[in-house]
């Protein structure tokens, strides 16, 4: 039992003195997924044939 809570206090002032570094990769890893899945959509958007108009005046 003891040693479950040291293990918690150590994990908690991990997590204190990381706490911004922690932040700063979590919006670096979102901005890169969000960077990857706005590339993709565009990617698949161009793919498609474009619309021709065959009668012109």
């Amino acid at each position: 039992m003891l040693a479950e809570i040291k293990d918690f206090v150590k994990a908690r002032n991990f997590l204190k003195t990381h706490f911004n570094d922690i932040i700063l990769f979590i919006i670096v890893a979102l901005l890169v997924m969000l960077a990857f899945s706005a590339g993709y959509i565009i990617a698949k958007e161009q793919s498609k044939t474009p619309i021709q108009i065959s009668n012109f005046k």
